[in-house]
């Protein structure tokens, strides 16, 4: 079975996984809404997380961001209705089966290395259906051979965590040749990096 199913199977796998993801959004959160990234949320009134677990991401930018309304779509295992709050409010679904919410911004922070290309695509067309007026979406994953700060390397942690998808999730880190493909094939006209993360970017993809 499928990672995904061994999960939906085994509560406890769940709640380890989406406890790391969690951590490791709190560090990325800091980033996301510092001062550096202001430019990102700009006009922006709604934004939804797809894919955005129990919710850690989307508080910390209602919280930075009260004028912004967000939103979490993930299973709905992952996030009971009960957790829905003022400027936060989570729905479930399943982003191949049903139409993602609407949202000003869409943030799809390190969904698409999960899954191959075909499913990236797929991904990706569903969230500027989701836009079409502002078509913005925002996208946090690893961009193989960039993000190469003076005296350090990521290189090795991009190419490990590449062979970790790919044998248990049949994904994989993109290189930025890879990652237009995916965008251009999903309608999308461009993109700009905004800021790296360590061995991650924040990518802004717009129509």
């Amino acid at each position: 079975m499928s990672f995904w199913d061994a999960m939906a199977r085994e509560p406890s796998l769940m709640q380890t996984f989406y406890g790391a993801m969690s951590g490791d959004s709190k560090l990325v959160a800091r980033v996301l809404v510092s001062d550096c990234c202001k430019e990102l949320f700009r006009g922006v009134g709604s934004l939804v997380d797809v894919g955005g677990g129990t919710g850690t991401m989307a508080a910390a930018i209602a919280r930075a961001y009260p004028d912004i309304n967000c939103t979490v779509f993930e299973l709905p295992q992952v996030v009971p209705d009960s957790q829905s709050q003022d400027h936060l409010q989570f729905v479930g679904g399943n982003m191949f089966q049903e139409n993602i919410p609407h949202g000003d911004a869409l943030l799809l922070k390190w969904v698409l290395h999960n899954w191959d290309d075909d499913n990236c695509v797929k991904i990706l067309k569903k969230c500027r259906e989701a836009n079409e007026k502002s078509g913005k979406v925002i996208l946090i994953d690893m961009v193989v051979g960039n993000n190469q700060p003076k005296g350090g390397d990521f290189s090795q942690v991009q190419l490990c965590s590449d062979l970790l998808m790919m044998c248990l999730l049949n994904g994989k880190e993109r290189t930025e040749t890879e990652l237009n493909n995916l965008l251009m094939a999903a309608g999308f006209s461009g993109y700009k990096i905004v800021r790296a993360i360590g061995p991650r970017s924040i990518i802004e993809a717009y129509p």
